[in-house]
């Protein structure tokens, strides 16, 4: 499966719900697995960011209709990163 770090920015929606944060992680995190996605881990920060989560899917497709269909909810902007092991960065290495 592909790794992804997505980074998490709460828009003014977000933060006015922020109680429900919680709740809406867990739903997202059942909605990920039903697409065959699974949410490795994911925090809640201080600092340039307000959350960071960690998703495997079986795909880029997959992973970005997971991440719009977490953003439709208005509650997050989303940063995406396509993530490398290390054994996947030795391979990319050595093919270029």
């Amino acid at each position: 499966m592909a790794t992804f770090i997505v980074l998490l920015d709460y828009t003014d929606k977000g933060v006015r719900e922020i109680k429900d944060s919680p709740h809406r992680a867990d739903s997202f995190n059942e909605f990920a697995e039903k697409s065959g996605a699974r949410v490795v881990s994911q925090y809640w920060t201080i600092g340039t960011h307000d959350g960071v989560l960690v998703l495997e899917a079986p795909s880029d497709e997959i992973a970005a209709s997971i991440l719009m269909h977490l953003g439709a909810s208005g509650n997050v902007r989303t940063t995406t990163l396509r993530a490398y092991d290390w054994a996947e960065a030795q391979e990319l290495i050595a093919e270029a």
